[in-house]
Protein backbone atom coordinates (compact mmCIF):
# COMPACT_ATOMS: atom_id res chain seq x y z
CA UNK A 1 0.00 0.00 0.00
CA UNK A 2 1.04 3.57 -1.33
CA UNK A 3 1.37 6.07 1.81
CA UNK A 4 -0.93 8.95 1.23
CA UNK A 5 0.64 12.84 1.26
CA UNK A 6 -0.52 15.88 1.20
CA UNK A 7 1.65 18.50 0.55
CA UNK A 8 0.16 22.23 1.11
CA UNK A 9 2.22 25.65 0.31
CA UNK A 10 0.86 28.91 0.68
CA UNK A 11 2.79 31.35 -2.21
CA UNK A 12 2.92 34.99 -1.21
CA UNK A 13 4.40 37.74 -4.07
CA UNK A 14 4.53 40.87 -4.74
CA UNK A 15 5.01 43.23 -8.01
CA UNK A 16 8.39 44.77 -8.38
CA UNK A 17 8.75 47.63 -6.13
CA UNK A 18 5.63 47.33 -4.51
CA UNK A 19 4.01 48.94 -7.46
CA UNK A 20 -0.30 49.25 -7.21
CA UNK A 21 -0.92 47.99 -10.50
CA UNK A 22 -3.32 44.99 -9.48
CA UNK A 23 -6.19 47.76 -9.17
CA UNK A 24 -9.64 45.86 -9.15
CA UNK A 25 -10.62 45.15 -12.38
CA UNK A 26 -6.69 44.10 -13.78
CA UNK A 27 -6.57 41.70 -10.11
CA UNK A 28 -9.68 39.76 -11.18
CA UNK A 29 -8.69 38.98 -14.64
CA UNK A 30 -4.69 38.19 -13.41
CA UNK A 31 -6.51 35.85 -10.27
CA UNK A 32 -8.74 34.02 -13.20
CA UNK A 33 -5.87 33.77 -15.35
CA UNK A 34 -3.63 32.23 -12.54
CA UNK A 35 -6.67 29.77 -12.50
CA UNK A 36 -7.36 28.56 -15.78
CA UNK A 37 -3.05 28.63 -16.29
CA UNK A 38 -2.85 26.14 -13.21
CA UNK A 39 -5.58 24.09 -14.84
CA UNK A 40 -3.84 23.37 -17.49
CA UNK A 41 -0.90 22.43 -16.06
CA UNK A 42 -2.31 19.99 -13.11
CA UNK A 43 -1.25 22.58 -10.92
CA UNK A 44 -3.98 22.47 -8.17
CA UNK A 45 -4.76 25.93 -6.86
CA UNK A 46 -7.29 25.74 -4.61
CA UNK A 47 -7.67 29.51 -3.52
CA UNK A 48 -6.18 32.81 -4.79
CA UNK A 49 -6.16 36.17 -3.66
CA UNK A 50 -4.58 39.24 -2.45
CA UNK A 51 -4.55 43.53 -3.37
CA UNK A 52 -3.29 45.57 -5.30
CA UNK A 53 0.53 44.69 -4.65
CA UNK A 54 0.70 41.13 -3.73
CA UNK A 55 -0.73 37.51 -4.63
CA UNK A 56 -1.44 34.79 -2.06
CA UNK A 57 -2.60 31.14 -3.46
CA UNK A 58 -2.75 28.20 -1.61
CA UNK A 59 -1.24 25.10 -4.14
CA UNK A 60 -1.12 21.42 -3.36
CA UNK A 61 1.94 20.24 -4.67
CA UNK A 62 2.14 17.34 -6.67
CA UNK A 63 4.47 14.43 -6.36
CA UNK A 64 6.25 14.84 -9.32
CA UNK A 65 5.89 18.81 -8.86
CA UNK A 66 8.85 21.27 -7.20
CA UNK A 67 8.18 24.35 -5.82
CA UNK A 68 10.34 26.36 -8.29
CA UNK A 69 8.48 24.94 -11.14
CA UNK A 70 5.38 25.62 -9.59
CA UNK A 71 6.43 29.48 -9.18
CA UNK A 72 8.09 29.72 -12.60
CA UNK A 73 4.57 27.91 -14.43
CA UNK A 74 2.56 30.11 -12.11
CA UNK A 75 4.13 33.54 -11.51
CA UNK A 76 7.11 33.63 -14.75
CA UNK A 77 3.47 32.93 -17.03
CA UNK A 78 1.53 35.39 -15.74
CA UNK A 79 3.59 38.39 -15.36
CA UNK A 80 4.22 37.23 -19.62
CA UNK A 81 0.28 36.85 -20.02
CA UNK A 82 0.20 40.46 -18.11
CA UNK A 83 2.07 42.39 -20.44
CA UNK A 84 1.29 40.33 -23.70
CA UNK A 85 -2.22 41.77 -23.16
CA UNK A 86 -1.31 45.50 -22.13
CA UNK A 87 -3.09 45.08 -18.63
CA UNK A 88 -0.91 48.01 -17.07
CA UNK A 89 1.06 50.99 -19.04
CA UNK A 90 4.32 50.23 -18.45
CA UNK A 91 6.34 46.62 -18.28
CA UNK A 92 4.99 44.66 -15.55
CA UNK A 93 7.16 42.66 -13.23
CA UNK A 94 6.60 40.93 -10.26
CA UNK A 95 9.80 40.94 -7.15
CA UNK A 96 11.89 38.62 -7.69
CA UNK A 97 11.73 37.00 -4.32
CA UNK A 98 8.41 34.60 -3.02
CA UNK A 99 7.48 33.51 0.48
CA UNK A 100 6.65 30.11 1.35
CA UNK A 101 4.54 28.95 4.05
CA UNK A 102 4.42 25.23 4.42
Amino acid sequence: MMPFVKVWIHFVWSTKNREPFLTDGIRQKVFQHVRENAAEKDIYLDCIGGYVDHVHCLISLGTDQTIEKIMQLIKGESSFWINKNRLVKTRFEWKTSTSLCL
